[in-house]
């Protein structure tokens, strides 16, 4: 069970005036699970090329895709 006094010391002592935003560009961003349907021969071809890289073949297919959409929408 929580103390009421720790939480009164929390928000009495905390001065939000002077509190500015900030951004964690580490975090991982939220994730949305989906459903592709792709060639079997794709797959393969994509755990071979994930293999190399000592890869998830999901984590490359991420960075294969997040680089092409990067390079779209520069243009």
């Amino acid at each position: 069970m929580l103390d009421k006094h720790i939480l009164l010391l929390k928000t009495d002592y905390m001065d939000w005036s002077d509190a500015e935003d900030v951004v964690f560009s580490k975090l991982k961003p939220s994730t949305q699970k989906i459903s592709i349907r792709l060639p079997e021969s794709m797959i393969e071809n994509l755990k071979v090329l994930a293999n190399k890289k000592d890869l998830p073949y999901q984590s490359l297919l991420k960075i294969f895709l997040s680089e092409r959409i990067d390079s779209e929408m520069r243009h």
